[in-house]
């Protein structure tokens, strides 16, 4: 691994995966956005997320988009998985993983927006498609989320 990103405290790359049974966050790991002066969009597309209902234990699967804007910090894209991974024991609803998922981004690197969409497969003949944003308070990109969360429909 390039000794730069050793000094950032990146942990995962390079060493063998270890799977989390349960929820965990604390695996998420950041690295120094080296274009914070520019804006730009980084996006993360996980087909095979799974998760459990939390009612029957049964699992649901879902395509999980992540797009985002960011600041100072950006997600490394390895942890992000294993976070993923993580809820595939993990019971909750769809929209409480979509917002659990976006408020665990916005808390590890607080981007300038942030907006996570889950693809769910359908069950019982309905499917779920939550969508949740978060813009930076006091920013133009506070503005973009309330736009794009009003204008929000999956095409």
């Amino acid at each position: 691994m390039d000794t730069n990103r050793k000094q950032e405290g990146l942990h995962l790359l390079g060493n063998d995966t270890d799977y989390a049974a349960t929820y965990a966050p604390e695996v998420l790991e950041t690295f120094q956005n080296r274009h914070p002066e520019n804006d730009y969009w980084v996006q993360f597309n996980c087909p095979e997320f799974t998760s459990l209902c939390p009612i029957t234990g049964q699992p649901d699967f879902a395509e999980i988009k992540i797009q985002y804007i960011p600041g100072e910090r950006m997600v490394e894209s390895k942890s992000l998985k294993l976070y993923l991974f993580s809820f595939r024991n993990h019971g909750d609803f769809h929209e409480d993983c979509v917002n659990i998922i976006m408020k665990d981004l916005v808390k590890l690197m607080q981007p300038k927006y942030i907006e996570v969409i889950g693809l769910f497969m359908p069950r019982g003949g309905i499917s779920i498609y939550p969508y949740a944003n978060y813009g930076q308070p006091g920013t133009k990109y506070e503005e973009l989320a309330s736009q794009r969360l009003m204008q929000h429909q999956l095409v």
